[in-house]
């Protein structure tokens, strides 16, 4: 399972801009990653988030459906909220604050853009 986090503050989502492989560099995804053995899918996504912008976050519930990604593969996006730090890119290009209408004019990754409309339910 991969997991990510739809972290809301003042109305606005937060995504992250790849910066590897080169065939997904520049292209929007939540924040997130994979779940390891033994791993609770909500531990993975606090550890996640630490790693990827150096915040804590508390997690909700699940967002939207799993999105198969390969075979025996989901990702499965969980609300969050920041519960510590300020958002940076420390494995990513950028990160950006998104509104309900913006959501649907960024490059999503494919797996991330199926769940846009889950996404500006959220924010609505």
């Amino acid at each position: 399972m991969v997991v990510g986090a739809a972290i809301v503050r003042d109305g606005r989502l937060l995504a992250q801009q790849r910066a590897y492989p080169e065939s997904h560099a520049g292209q929007w995804e939540l924040p997130g990653g994979q779940v390891e053995a033994g791993e609770k899918p909500e531990d993975a996504l606090v550890r996640e988030c630490e790693e990827e912008l150096g915040v804590t976050v508390v997690v909700g519930g699940q967002v939207g459906p799993d999105v198969p990604l390969k075979k025996d593969v989901v990702l499965r996006i969980y609300a969050a909220a920041l519960g510590g730090g300020e958002p940076e890119a420390l494995e990513h290009n950028a990160v950006r604050w998104l509104t309900a209408d913006e959501l649907s004019g960024v490059d999503w990754l494919p797996a991330d853009r199926v769940l846009v409309p889950a996404l500006q339910a959220l924010l609505t």
